[in-house]
């Protein structure tokens, strides 16, 4: 059984593909079994399909006003994209997500929360941002290899007298590994996403002022960073400032392009 499933992950890796992240070079192993923009098609028809959708014509033009030059500087970031945004009708939910395709949904709570249309670019932003990194497929991947290292260490070591503490320190390392590699994702869809609402001529200094929004109202529920698949308020405010030299000037270059 070990000799088998050692004999398939083999196979996989040799079927691996390697994927490079477009803004930021990082490359990452992918494996080729995700479709993600079918995937993403029916996640979202499914989300569609459970959630209120909201009526309010405002909300929406703002939405796809938004949406609209966000995925004009996407451009070809997002192949086959078929653009499509969406309102949820959800005042408590401060949150928007983006799925492989130029799929997006809106909270309303994020639009209520919001103080201008640069900060909900920015969350728009940053959530495109996971899907031309194909976050996704890359977690979906390192999580079938983590669970099948486990197995081969169940097998391996079941005779062993320290099986059961071999597999307990296993799955401590592989859920802190999964969280950190969690927060890299954030950091680098906070990268990516200032440069994509900085192309769309928004302002990406509204990204620190919408953290330190969401610090303010998270403040009393706070989960620590190394349990959290996001990094800190305050390191990612931090990082979101330290960028701002590097997207202003892209900003300046590009605040008049949609007026």
């Amino acid at each position: 059984m070990t000799r088998k499933l050692a004999a398939i992950l083999a196979a996989c890796a040799l079927l691996a593909g390697c994927y490079t992240v477009p803004e930021t070079g990082r490359q990452a192993i992918i494996l080729p079994i995700f479709d993600d923009v079918q995937m993403g098609a029916q996640a979202f028809a499914d989300i569609r399909a459970k959630e209120k959708i909201s009526t309010d014509p405002a909300a929406n033009a703002r939405i796809q006003r938004i949406g609209r030059r966000i995925a004009q500087a996407v451009g070809d970031r997002m192949p086959n994209a078929q653009w499509e945004f969406v309102v949820f009708d959800a005042p408590q939910t401060v949150n928007a997500f983006a799925l492989p395709g130029g799929k997006v949904g809106v909270y309303t709570g994020l639009i209520d929360l919001a103080s201008n249309d640069d900060e909900i670019a920015f969350v728009m932003g940053h959530e495109i941002a996971h899907v031309t990194s194909r976050h996704g497929a890359q977690r979906s991947t390192a999580a079938i290899g983590a669970a099948a290292g486990g197995i081969l260490l169940d097998a391996a070591t079941r005779d062993k007298q320290n099986h059961d503490l071999m597999l307990a320190l296993y799955g401590v390392g592989a859920a802190g590994a999964t969280l950190a590699y969690s927060r890299s994702h954030e950091s680098e869809a906070d990268f990516i996403g200032l440069r994509f609402v900085a192309y769309a001529g928004y302002d990406p200094r509204a990204a620190v002022t919408f953290w330190q929004k969401m610090a303010a109202k998270e403040k009393s529920g706070r989960v620590p960073e190394l349990l959290s698949t996001h990094p800190s308020d305050e390191r990612r405010i931090a990082a979101l400032q330290a960028e701002m030299p590097n997207v202003l000037p892209i900003y300046e270059a590009n605040k008049g392009r949609f007026q």
